[in-house]
């Protein structure tokens, strides 16, 4: 039986699908523009520091960091610009701002670190959100094309699953992917239910028994009357809940949403005056902008920021949903 199952192209082909959803290759992840920058500025980065440890001249270090600067910060920075320029004030700009005047004042390797830091959550909510769609993508695969639906005087036709009606009957041969959402009205085999029910064994199905699109027959063949529409079908509301999850923003991102604006504006408010209060009482002008600086770069939101992720899916979690989002 194991042999005939893992010969059969539908086999081969459910099994490539669930391997789509839960591999997450390097390939991936360098196709994405915001990982492929984040990891030249962290080199760029690193190879600075390696040089300034090692004592080379300042103009080589130097380089390597305002090559950093740009590899990481462009994306940030124009953002942030669009912003502006809509009459916003937003944290990328404050950051590429706060890592602008550490450069300005000599402490080009904390600002080159704050803009690998800002570079590499970026890339990393790309990436949560790429798998998410991807997981989207590997739920609608799991369900074949086709089916074949059986006429009256048991004329078999070739149809598309999306133009199967409610109370069709269709054949499903051993090996091959159920179709639709129905119940078994004849014939009996273990079917492979693990991509919808988490399931790790295949369930006897027979007469009366509900089965689910995008499962895997066994041995034997089955005729099953469709009770929900493609539409309806579990697959379907799986991916409708995925995507619902994935749209819906956390509490505290809503929370950042809502106050960022105002805050930021505190933020520059309180920073010019942090700077220019001494600066007209006399202090020394570099004491007092790194002190300014030092305070827009904590008193920033940039932290919770960075913090709320999107929420990410999994369509190979073992729930009676076949997916979990968190």
């Amino acid at each position: 039986m194991s042999t005939t199952l893992s010969a059969s192209p539908a086999r081969a082909s459910h099994d490539a699908a669930r391997t789509r959803a839960s591999r997450s290759g390097l390939w991936v992840v360098l196709s994405m523009a915001e990982v492929r920058w984040a990891v030249i500025a962290t080199v760029l980065f690193a190879i600075g520091g390696a040089f300034q440890l090692a004592g080379a001249p300042p103009v080589v270090w130097w380089a390597f960091y305002l090559a950093c600067y740009v590899t990481g910060g462009w994306e940030p920075a124009l953002a942030g610009l669009q912003a502006l320029r809509a009459k916003s004030l937003d944290v990328d700009l404050l950051m590429i701002v706060a890592a602008l005047l550490a450069a300005a004042i000599g402490q080009v390797f904390e600002g080159a670190l704050l803009i690998v830091v800002f570079a590499t959550s970026g890339a990393l909510e790309a990436f949560v959100t790429r798998r998410t769609a991807d997981s989207v993508r590997a739920l609608l695969d799991l369900a074949p094309e086709q089916a074949t639906r059986l006429n009256p005087g048991d004329i078999e036709e070739k149809v598309d699953t999306a133009d199967l009606a409610i109370r069709d009957v269709v054949l499903v041969r051993p090996g091959e992917l159920v179709g639709a959402d129905g119940e078994v009205i004849e014939g009996a085999s273990e079917v492979d239910q693990a991509s919808i029910t988490g399931e790790p064994m295949p369930v006897l199905k027979e007469s009366g028994d509900e089965v689910f699109a995008g499962t895997l027959n066994g041995t034997g063949a089955l005729r099953i009357r469709v009770n929900r529409a493609a539409t309806d079908s579990v697959v379907a509301r799986i991916v409708a809940m995925v995507e619902e999850a994935s749209a819906t923003k956390a509490k505290t991102q809503l929370f950042i949403e809502k106050v960022e604006q105002r805050y930021s504006v505190g933020v520059v408010v309180s920073t010019l005056l942090i700077f220019g209060v001494p600066l007209a009482l006399g202090a020394a002008f570099e004491p007092t902008l790194q002190r300014a600086m030092t305070f827009m770069i904590v008193a920033s939101p940039c932290a919770v920021v960075l913090a709320t992720m999107p929420p990410r899916c999994s369509p190979r979690s073992p729930t009676p949903a076949g997916t979990a989002c968190w």
